[in-house]
């Protein structure tokens, strides 16, 4: 495959190639994961395109066009083919190209590929070592028709249940954060199943579903039912078992305060000027401070009252306390670009289009930004060659 996606800087996942049968989020995400560390993603699309080329606004102009940022954001790093798996030629490609590849990764209804061939058992019949992935929404067994959409699964999990104001409705979180975290480990579970491969030089299939990420997401949350028989609730910015641990308005704006320990409460009584709080008993262990949030709350924002955000930011961050303001996305890109994260990328030139960079870094193997997020079948005619050959 270097003929159709030369690495100049070889990521760990060199040489590896990934059939991206999926389309909008989860595994989008987890296919650019694994095309960061340089493995050669080809993307197959249907004659529509990945959904997310439509979910507009907003968009970047281009000379072809406005193109959707939701796509932009998770499709960096591969080649982009359109097969029509209803046509016999196209679906011939496609299982070529399944038969071929080292890992397959799709997110069809469960059986949804099989009047293709290129459903686990018939793509493992010619390709044994393929890591075939399969993600879902709600599983292979009862939940196995029902749609997999982030909304859907924030509701039906629970989140939204602890999400919002505690007199007000449920919200769901401002991002698609369980496709996210679905995708996150559907990635590491290729990885997993490839170390396995090269130990044994067997292939297996990997599956994973939005609803059991979302109740492992949920941790603390899913624990205090399952071991402590207490069923969470909304609280706002509130946390059930810290305090202080929310925003807190100051002379002229929220700022989040945090004191995840005893020593980090004493820090902040001393440093907003009332010591004394630190050393009373009434609030001297997490376990007191969050029994009696409503007595020690406003003996705290009587002391933040006397500065204006910015002045308690620079005073309590330099004291050692974790607070910060409550930015805007942009202002959050800013922040890391501060901070030396360098949080944007451009695969095509420094007009090119930005990504958010990959957040892992590696001594040896970093990884690489080779191809901006392609237009529709833009690699068709190369990778029917390819395949053809």
């Amino acid at each position: 495959m270097t003929s159709l996606d030369p690495s100049p800087t070889p990521g760990p996942l060199d040489g590896l190639l990934v059939a991206d049968f999926s389309r909008v989020l989860a595994g989008p995400y987890a296919t650019m994961l694994l095309a960061d560390l340089g493995a050669t993603v080809i993307k197959v699309e249907g004659p529509g395109g990945d959904d997310t080329r439509t979910w507009k606004p907003p968009v970047r102009d281009t000379d072809d066009g406005p193109v959707s940022t939701y796509y932009l954001s998770i499709n960096r790093n591969k080649r982009s083919i359109v097969l029509d798996l209803a046509e016999e030629a196209d679906r011939a490609l496609a299982q070529r190209l399944a038969a071929r590849a080292d890992v397959l990764v799709e997110n069809f209804k469960h059986g949804g590929l099989t009047r293709f061939g290129l459903d686990y058992d018939t793509v493992r019949g010619g390709n044994p070592g393929v890591i075939y992935c399969s993600i879902t929404g709600f599983g292979t067994h009862e939940g196995a028709a029902l749609p997999g959409y982030d909304l859907l699964v924030q509701a039906v999990s629970g989140l939204m249940s602890l999400t919002g104001a505690a007199e007000g409705s449920p919200y769901r979180a401002g991002v698609a954060v369980f496709d996210v975290l679905t995708g996150l480990h559907a990635g590491m579970a290729v990885l997993a199943a490839l170390h396995h491969r090269d130990r044994t030089g067997e292939g297996q299939q990997v599956t994973t579903n939005l609803l059991s990420t979302a109740l492992s997401t949920l941790v603390n949350q899913t624990s205090a039912v399952l071991a402590g028989g207490v069923v969470p609730y909304r609280m706002g910015n509130a946390h059930p078992s810290l305090f202080p641990y929310e925003p807190m308005p100051t002379a002229d704006g929220d700022l989040i305060v945090i004191a995840g320990n005893d020593g980090q409460y004493r820090t902040l009584c001393a440093a907003l000027g009332v010591p004394e709080l630190g050393t009373d008993p009434r609030f001297a262990t997490m376990a007191d401070r969050t029994a009696r949030r409503e007595e020690l709350r406003p003996l705290l924002l009587a002391e933040l009252a006397r500065r204006p955000a910015a002045e308690w930011f620079d005073l309590l961050t330099s004291a050692g306390v974790p607070c910060g303001p409550i930015n805007t996305v942009d202002a959050g890109i800013a922040l890391a670009e501060r901070l030396g994260l360098q949080p944007v990328v451009r695969a095509d030139g420094v007009d090119g289009v930005p990504t958010i960079r990959n957040p892992v870094d590696y001594s040896a193997t970093p990884p690489s930004y080779r191809l901006p997020p392609p237009a529709l079948g833009a690699d068709g005619a190369a990778i029917r060659a390819w395949l053809s050959s």
